[in-house]
Formats: C-alpha cells, structure tokens, sequence
C-alpha cells in the first residue's frame, strides 16, 4: 500500500518529510533560545520561547513543564495579587495540559504538584484552597512513584509536611473537618524529603533554604547553620538564587 501511494503521490512524502524536518529544526532553534534566555536570568523571554514550542508541538511535556515552572516563578514575585493569580492560572493551564499528554509522567505530575501549592496562595475559597493543599500530596506522591529521585517533587512533598505542621489552629480545624483528621505528617518527613531534594540535586537553592528553616523550627541550630553556611556558597543558576541565597545569608546572620 505504502510504495503504491509513493508512486502516486512522491511529491507529497517528499514535501512532508521537509515540512516535519523544518518543525523540528524550528523546535530546536527555539528551545535553544529559550536556554539562552535562562542562562541570562530572563525568565520573561525563557517563557516566550517555551510559549511558543508548545503551541507548535502541543504534546511536549519539557515545554510544557517549563511554561508551568516560569509561570509560577514570576507570577510569584509579582506583588498584584490579580497578576500573581493570573500566571498561577496560567501555570495551572499548561501543567494540566502536560498531565494530560501523559498522567504517568513524573515531570507533569510535579508540575501539578508544583502549581496546586502556588493556588493556595490566591485562591480565596476556604474549602478551594484545602482541596488544592491535598492535591499537592497527591500529585508529589504520584511523581515519586514514578521516579522516586525526583528532586524537585522530593522537595514539593518535603514543603507540604512542613506547611502542614505550621498551620495555626484554625487551620488545621478546616483541613480535619475536610480530611476527616488531620494527615499523619512529622518535622522528620519535612527534613527527609528535603534532605533527600537536595542530595538529588546539590544546587537546588530553594531545598538548602527550606531544609534550614526546618531545621531551625525542629530546634536543631546546628544542622540549620550548615545548611545555610553551604547554601550561602551555591552558584546562581535561576533568577531567584540569588535572592534565596540572601535570605539565606539573613537567617544565618540571626542564628550565628
């Protein structure tokens, strides 16, 4: 059938091997700008390219992924609360898109997991914002199933224990009326989670800074100043290093 159709129609094949080849050439030069971009620390422009890779190739879950991370970490820093919810929903979008490519992808499970920890910051239903909390484990347990030296879902799931043992008294009265009891969590899953994050990946900043502020509420100043005397060290790899680093610096100044 196959060389029946290729004497039919050479032109056709031939004109269609180009045109795919020409997409992935296009791909290419934009993921390549797209890095180029993070290397410079320009998180706008990184995201215009991913943008771009993912409406041309709607099923790359790397593009994907990386529009649902930089969403977060701009919108994070925007002081707006409209605008910061208006890229935790754009985030929200391409992580959902990613997942469903393929729900047994460890990266798109993390990006759920990732964006539902960024909604509870702005999303203003009680009953929303504890549902969004439990998707977080959810999501941060499905990707470790996957792909249990995942560093950045080790992470996730580590600053889910730790937000859960902080939570005031009126929270944790909602999330046992929704849970049906509040979820079994300890300090020493936090420390494991993010001990492991960090093992995975030795210059993960936000896991060092994370990991010492656990370790400080845990009453162990001693590994907190470790930690952050090592964090303090780290070079800059996204925008945010540096501004972690010099958190992280402060905390080390009150504790020393």
């Amino acid at each position: 059938m196959l060389r029946v159709l290729l004497k039919q129609f050479p032109a056709f094949f031939v004109l269609l091997a180009l045109a795919s080849n020409v997409h992935a050439q296009d791909n290419n030069v934009l993921l390549k700008e797209a890095k180029n971009f993070e290397l410079k620390f320009d998180e706008p422009g990184a995201l215009e390219k991913y943008k771009q890779i993912a409406a041309a190739d709607p099923s790359g879950i790397f593009a994907l992924v990386k529009c649902a991370e930089l969403s977060c970490s701009i919108g994070e820093r925007r002081k707006d609360k409209k605008e910061k919810a208006a890229y935790f929903q754009n985030a929200n979008d391409y992580a959902n898109k990613a997942y469903q490519q393929n729900p047994s992808n460890a990266d798109a499970c993390y990006a759920m997991a990732l964006v539902a920890g960024k909604m509870t910051e702005v999303e203003e239903d009680n009953k929303k914002t504890i549902e969004q909390a439990k998707n977080i484990k959810i999501y941060a347990d499905k990707a470790l199933t996957i792909d249990a030296n995942h560093a950045k879902a080790n992470y996730v799931l580590g600053k889910w224990h730790f937000e859960l043992i902080r939570l005031s008294w009126l929270k944790r009265a909602a999330v046992k009326a929704f849970y049906g009891g509040i979820p079994d969590t300890q300090i020493d899953s936090a420390a494991f989670y993010m001990e492991k994050s960090r093992s995975i990946d030795p210059y993960f900043a936000l896991a060092y800074l994370d990991l010492a502020k656990v370790y400080q509420y845990d009453h162990q100043p001693g590994k907190a100043i470790d930690v952050l005397n090592k964090l303090v060290k780290l070079p800059n790899r996204v925008y945010d290093d540096a501004a972690i680093k010099e958190e992280g610096k402060q905390l080390l100044q009150t504790m020393q």
